[in-house]
Parts: structure tokens; sequence; C-alpha cells
């Protein structure tokens, strides 16, 4: 016994720093058993034992999974980095607030089943082996872990046959998008002999026509998973016609692993020659962020709004990666933090404003919200605010330190082209706030009272307007994680 203890140790410290990923694992088999055989006579037991599960994997992740300096483990086929410990981290809290904010929702649609825990863990299971990924082949595995999880949850209100059709839209075109992907890295491996991310690095400087097709493909991947123009489609269709706790989840934890999927695939991946793969994003960020605003204008669906303003959200977050500078890098870390942040908050409270005869998916619902429930109005009031970044909340330093990275990089159109845009997209969010407080609307059924939902939703907020009258040390975090010149 003594003789296999320092192999047991010695495998014990090699496994530890992916901990996240066998935590997440062995909860999904086992939430899985318990509701095979006990969930029908304990139908609400599986909802409270994930978000069990969700806090003890944030926490082993924290302590047992936390590194001092990166880590590569399986021969190469993961890295462990305190970036990848912190979006585990995120993606964990965003997912298990999802959790929370749905589960009234989830009921009163009478479609809260265990496996929708269960599909949202392996979503997230998908995401942690992305955000770690070191290898062609890892990545891959992430992105279709993630999105076949999510191709079951935009279709599990079988009794829809809208959400039926926005699944059947997004498997068919992220199909697509998985193919372009596959052919790429198959491409890159043609080209360099080799799947492991740091040694493409080192090979892609001395570039080919090859490898430009390569990186295209990719590229057309990355913006499909991001929901970029012209690879937008599927973003205002799943957003509608998805049940709205499943757009609340699809529109927040996996913004996280798409900037890990630009980080890892083309930063450290492509990092060797950025002018590969860099004015690929610009025409991307530039036409997500015209499209994207002029869009979301037309719109009188609070989801498809929403949806389009994810859309404008996403050029900016590609603004950051286009300056191909430590700055931007962290820029556009900070962005997509804040943008997971607000977006959980504004769906939150779709979720809440949703009466118990229907949904409350029209502009025309938050007419006259401020009289009705002045509560849920303040809150999604602060939310609009600070996505169309008017300060000091936390949206305003966001968009600010996309437009000095911009101007940083010698990039003075585009930092204008950011300015512009966000006028724009400012007269839709204050739309929101017009409704609420300055047009009485028609007679509608009272909103549900949920107090440890609306708890939570104004902490959410309180959040927003914290890191907004403290936005340094947002700025001191991401530099930490992304550390360089």
């Amino acid at each position: 016994m003594s003789i296999l203890m320092p192999d047991s140790a010695m495998t014990w410290m090699m496994v530890r720093p992916a901990i996240t990923e066998i935590a997440l694992a062995s909860s999904i088999c086992l939430l899985l058993m318990f509701d095979v055989f006990a969930g029908r006579t304990w139908r609400y037991l599986t909802h409270g034992l994930t978000l069990i599960a969700l806090a003890v994997c944030a926490w082993l992740t924290l302590t047992v999974g936390a590194v001092d300096s990166r880590t590569v483990l399986f021969d190469g086929l993961y890295v462990a980095d305190k970036l990848g410990v912190f979006l585990k981290l995120c993606a964990i809290l965003a997912t298990g607030l999802c959790l929370f904010y749905s589960q009234a929702y989830l009921d009163r649609r009478r479609i809260h089943g265990g496996e929708y825990d269960i599909l949202t863990l392996t979503a997230l299971l998908g995401i942690s082996v992305l955000v770690s990924a070191n290898s062609l082949l890892t990545v891959y595995l992430g992105v279709e872990l993630l999105a076949l999880s999510l191709y079951a949850l935009v279709a599990f209100d079988r009794d829809s046959g809208v959400a039926a059709e926005a699944a059947i839209k997004y498997f068919v075109l992220g199909a697509i998008a998985s193919g372009a992907l596959l052919y790429g890295m198959s491409l890159l491996y043609g080209l360099t002999g080799t799947l492991a991310l740091d040694k493409i690095a080192t090979l892609s400087a001395a570039h080919g026509a090859g490898f430009v097709i390569a990186v295209a493909f990719i590229v057309v991947a990355v913006a499909f998973k991001f929901g970029a123009v012209p690879f937008h489609m599927w973003v205002p269709d799943v957003y509608h016609g998805a049940p709205t706790s499943v757009t609340l989840l699809i529109s927040t934890a996996p913004k996280l692993a798409s900037f890990a999927l630009v980080m890892r695939l083309l930063v450290y991946g492509l990092g060797a020659d950025p002018a590969l793969w860099v004015q690929m994003l610009s025409a991307l960020a530039v036409l997500s962020l015209l499209l994207g605003n002029i869009l979301a204008i037309a719109q009188t669906n609070i989801r498809r709004m929403l949806a389009y303003s994810a859309i404008a959200n996403v050029g900016f977050i590609l603004l950051g990666f286009i300056t191909a500078q430590t700055g931007g890098y962290r820029a556009a870390l900070t962005y997509t933090l804040v943008y997971v942040l607000t977006t959980l908050g504004s769906f939150g409270v779709v979720l809440l404003a949703a009466r118990s005869d229907g949904e409350a998916d029209d502009l025309d619902d938050y007419k006259g919200l401020g009289a009705r429930d002045p509560l849920l109005a303040l809150l999604m009031l602060g939310l609009m605010l600070s996505t169309a970044g008017v300060p000091p909340l936390v949206g305003f330093w966001a968009k600010l330190w996309i437009i000095q990275a911009l101007l940083h990089g010698g990039h003075l159109w585009l930092a204008v082209l950011a300015v512009l845009a966000s006028v724009v997209g400012a007269y839709y969010y204050l739309r929101v706030i017009w409704y609420m407080y300055f047009d009485a609307g028609r007679a509608q059924t009272p909103i549900l009272k949920q107090t440890g939902t609306r708890l939570a939703l104004a902490l959410n907020v309180a959040a927003v307007l914290l890191m907004g009258l403290l936005p340094n040390t947002l700025l001191a975090l991401c530099t930490k994680l992304i550390p360089g010149p």
C-alpha cells in the first residue's frame, strides 16, 4: 500500500487542475441516475441538487483547481491557467443564476424536468472543456458538447411549434458551422502535422495560402458561435423561439465559451501572425455593429430586440481582438464579463415579467411597468442604462476601454464607429425606459411576486452599479488574468 501511495499522490496532482470537469461529469452521472429512479417521486429535488452541485463545483474550482502558473496536462490536450479558472467560475455562477431565475417560469409552463437541469450541466461541462482546451481535438470536443446540449434545450418545450422550428434552424446552421470548424482544423493539422495549439503557434508564422484558407473556415465557425454578422441568422429566431429560460442561458454563459474559443484558437494558437485573422474579424465586427443596432430599432418584441443587441455587443467584443494587443484582449474580456452580467439581469426581468397566462415578449407589455411594479421597473432601468453605456454604470466603462484599446492600436475610424454605434444603440434601450415610465399602456394581469428571484435580481443590478463605481478593480483583475506588456 505504501508503495502505491506516491503514484496515487502523483496522479492526483496531475488531475487536480481538471477538478471542475471531473466534478461536473460526476454530478451529471449522479443526477441522471437520481432522476431516472426518484425523479417522479421528488420532482423538485433534482433542481435543488443541481444548484448544490454547482455550488460544490464552484468551491472545488476556487480551491482545489486553482493554479499559480500555466500547467499543461494529458499529453498537451488540456491547459490550466488563471484565465481558465476565472472563466469557469464565471460560467458556473452564470449557469446557477440562470437555473435559479428560471425555476418558477419552468414550473408555470409545466416544462420543468430533471433532464433540463442535466442538459444545462452538460452545456456547462462543454464550456469548461473549451475554456481549458490546448488542442484542436479538445476545442472541437468542447464546442460540440456545448452545442448539442443547447440544441436539445431550445426544443425542450415539445408542445411549442415555434421552439421546434427554432431548434431545427439552430441545429442545421450549427452543423454547417461545425463542419467549417472541423474542415479548418483538418487543414491546420495537414499543414502543421500537429493538433497541439502550442506547436501550431510556432509554425503559423511561416504560413502560405493553405493557412489563410484554414483560418477563414475557423473564423466562420467562431463568428457563428458568437452570433456575428453575416453568420447571425440563428440568433433572433432562437432567442425568440426558445423558452425564455433557455434564451437566458444561451445569451450568457456560452458567451464566455466564445471568448475562450477566440483566445485559445486564434490568439494563442495563431497569434504568431495575427494578420491572418485580424482583417476577417474587422469585417465581422463592423457588420455586427451596424446591422445589429439598426435592426434592433425596428423590433417590437423585446427578446428579438435583445437578440440584435447581442449581435451589436459581439461587434464590440471583436473590436478588442482586432487590436491584436494585450490591452485589447483585456478590454474584450472586461466587455464580455459586463455583457454577461447585464444580460443575466435583463432576461431575468423578462422572466419575472412573464405573467401566469403568457409571456411578456412584446415591448407593449412593459408600458406602465413603473406604476404596476416599481421595483422591477427600477431594476430594468439600471440594466438598460448600463447596456446603453450610461455612466456611472459598468457598461460605460466597458465601452470606454474598448474605444481606448482601438485608439492605442491606431484604429481611429473603428473607435469613431464604436462611438456612433453606441449612440444609435442607446435609442432602443431608452425606448424600453420610456415605455415603463412614460406610457400608461393597457391593463394587464398583475406580475407574480417571487421574493427570492427579486432579491437575486437586485443583487445582480447592485453588482452592475458597484462595478461601475469601482471600475479599476475589474480592469486590474483582467490585467492579472491576461498578463503582458
